[in-house]
């Protein structure tokens, strides 16, 4: 594996972590094809334009049982922690704490009359990485009290000194007008977005249940995502400590073709605050392991 997509890769390994794992998806097309990543390198993602509304593309499956966006809710009885703060180190390949990420419950609050979470994560590159790849990414999700489904969800990207500003708000109609500075992404109802997403399979009671399914939105495109409990007794051990947790493996699904080069899992510790204390994986070009240092 070349140095180039290691690089690449760590980039995407922080990213992945914010995202439960789903923006290795999004990753895997564009590095499959070496040439056009390699020339595209130094390009930042361009921003939605103001003037029309985002399509999420893909279409995930439409099959009853796979089509259910919002089962099983959120537990009521396990409410987020206002001012938690998960931070994370990633591994990539042979390469040690090649980046960090913070991921950060920021408030409970009114978002234009609907009650919502505002989630946050922070993703930036360590040395040596850092010499050649600078990255320092924030990202915002507004996500629904009840359901976690996306309201809007932001991007805020600085690498390799370019930045990229995109602000999404979610619609199920297209009917509805996004605010100025904000662009009107058409999607799904039930959609979370990666953040909305991450808490919601944290809050998932994964003793009594054994699969969900839902369509996530990372920004660019949609997916029809499945997460289905592995084991309920793992033996995990990280650098804030060990711990017994739950293994989800998560499955994604683009214009309903399965993406079988990619695996991802996460580990949610068995304790009162499910903390997702690991996430693996493993595709084509390199191995990533994301593993908790510090909760606060």
């Amino acid at each position: 594996m070349s140095y180039r997509k290691v690089i690449g890769v760590g980039a995407v390994v922080v990213l992945g972590c914010a995202a439960g794992g789903y923006y290795f998806l999004h990753a895997r097309s564009e590095a499959a094809a070496k040439a056009l990543a390699a020339a595209r390198a130094s390009e930042p993602i361009p921003a939605p334009a103001e003037e029309s509304p985002t399509v999420a593309t893909g279409r995930p499956s439409t099959s009853p049982e796979a089509n259910k966006p919002g089962e099983p809710p959120v537990d009521p009885g396990l409410p987020l922690r206002r001012g938690e703060v998960l931070e994370y180190t990633a591994n990539v390949a042979n390469l040690s704490n090649v980046a960090n990420l913070k991921l950060q419950v920021a408030e409970h609050k009114d978002f234009f009359g609907k009650n919502a979470w505002h989630l946050q994560a922070f993703a930036h590159t360590e040395n040596p990485l850092r010499m050649v790849f600078e990255l320092d990414d924030q990202f915002d999700s507004y996500s629904d009290a009840g359901t976690m489904a996306s309201l809007q969800y932001e991007m805020h990207l600085n690498e390799r000194g370019q930045k990229v500003n995109s602000v999404q708000r979610m619609s199920t109609t297209g009917r509805d007008p996004a605010p100025a500075g904000t662009t009107e992404a058409i999607v799904l109802a039930g959609t979370r977005d990666p953040l909305g997403m991450l808490q919601f399979l944290r809050n998932v009671d994964w003793t009594k249940t054994a699969e969900v399914r839902c369509p996530v939105y990372d920004g660019h495109k949609l997916y029809d995502v499945r997460a289905k409990l592995a084991s309920a007794g793992e033996a995990v051990s990280v650098p804030a400590g060990s711990y017994k947790a739950s293994k989800v493996e998560i499955v994604a699904f683009e214009n309903g073709q399965e993406m079988k080069d990619a695996h991802f899992t996460m580990y949610f510790a068995n304790n009162v605050a499910r903390t997702p204390v690991l996430l693996e994986a493993v595709m084509p070009f390199a191995t990533a392991r994301v593993e908790l240092q510090h909760v606060k």
